[in-house]
């Protein structure tokens, strides 16, 4: 089986101090300060990975803030990939960024070598600058602008991955309307859902299951008035994909959780990196070759987890479609991976509203040419 790479080179560390994030906690694990991929580690990594000659060995660039890793960094990785790829072997870099550190050098690098970016931003700045701060208290919204600019001057390929937080959830034509004024057409919106760390409840910041279906129909609408030609939305592009093939292009509606593992900065491995736990961890690249890892029972295991479904899952007419949708969305409070999703309530009104008009929309993309557009947003 096929699988991709997700790697945190610099671990949970980042350049930025948003309230929201989810991957800061695990400074806990892996203790110190400071968290660096060592060279060693990169090019073992590398090797083990392309010598499994999958069709597209796709490496995904994480963190944390991967920029903080710096530019030789990912120009030694480039030249690791070159190394060891067979003549023809074809080889994708995605680069997952809150894009404050970018500038001129990183964009010609980034277009040089086709890597594809995934850019975060939450809307316009009153919005994007209420949670993405730096640790001075500073708004990183024009510096994200600023970068932005220099990808399009650069043709640097990239997406706009936007968090629905408590704030931006409730304004889905707000958000549209500066998406589109901007002309960002590859979007993705990630709802956030998240315990509380002060208590056993759900973070002031994090979406209800009702406000992300109210907001993803109302986007749902403007697109669909819009043009769906014209822009590419992750979630909408995974509904054509179902509608088509029968399989959907997104890991949390897939049966299984094993399109790829996660490898940190000091090379452990992990089933996923909302699951970077002792529970979850696979091994470490430098003592167990990288197939045996993905291959491994507690990998198994883990992927067999989605399976796991409650009454509730199973009498519903979405569940083929849905499968639960994410692991760590059913174990919120509560780790019992047979509880309903926290977003279950938004999928039903979603998937109500949205698929009987899927199929036309995805026979007129056909007709157009346009339906090679589907798939292409970063994860």
């Amino acid at each position: 089986m096929q699988f991709s790479l997700l790697i945190k080179p610099a671990g949970p560390d980042c350049n930025l101090d948003c309230r929201y994030c989810f991957y800061r906690c695990k400074y806990e694990l892996f203790g110190g300060t400071k968290h660096r991929m060592t060279g060693e580690i990169l090019e073992k990594m590398t090797a083990d990975f392309l010598a499994l000659r999958f069709d597209l060995s796709s490496f995904a660039w994480q963190g944390g803030e991967p920029a903080i890793m710096g530019l030789d960094f990912y120009r030694q990785a480039v030249e690791l990939q070159k190394k060891y790829a067979l003549s023809g072997q074809a080889v994708s870099n995605a680069f997952q960024t809150n894009a404050v550190m970018l500038d001129e050098n990183w964009c010609r690098f980034f277009r040089e070598y086709n890597f594809l970016l995934g850019i975060s931003l939450d809307g316009p700045k009153e919005i994007h600058d209420y949670y993405r701060r730096d640790y001075a208290g500073c708004g990183t919204y024009d510096r994200v602008i600023n970068a932005i600019e220099m990808c399009r001057a650069n043709r640097v390929q990239f997406n706009i991955l936007v968090l629905l937080n408590d704030r931006n959830i409730k304004e889905p034509d707000t958000l549209f309307d500066f998406l589109v004024a901007n002309k960002f057409q590859y979007w993705q919106f990630i709802p956030c859902v998240e315990k509380d760390p002060a208590g056993n409840k759900i973070a002031d910041y994090a979406v209800s299951g009702e406000d992300y279906g109210r907001f993803v129909c109302r986007i749902f609408e403007r697109w669909k008035t819009w043009g769906p030609e014209k822009i590419s939305i992750r979630l909408f592009d995974s509904l054509m994909n179902y509608v088509i093939s029968g399989k959907t292009t997104e890991c949390t509606f897939n049966r299984n959780c094993n399109d790829y593992i996660v490898i940190e900065h000091n090379a452990d491995v992990f089933c996923c990196d909302f699951f970077v736990d002792e529970e979850s961890r696979l091994g470490n690249i430098m003592q167990t070759n990288i197939q045996e890892l993905f291959n491994s029972t507690v990998k198994k295991e883990f992927s067999a987890r989605k399976k796991n479904l409650c009454n509730q899952c199973l009498i519903c007419r979405y569940c083929s479609l849905c499968m639960g949708g994410c692991l760590k969305d059913r174990i919120v409070l509560e780790k019992n991976f047979s509880q309903p999703s926290h977003l279950c309530r938004g999928y039903k009104m979603i998937f109500e509203k949205i698929l009987p008009q899927i199929p036309e929309i995805a026979y007129n993309l056909l007709n157009k040419n346009k339906i090679g557009q589907i798939g292409k947003s970063e994860r």
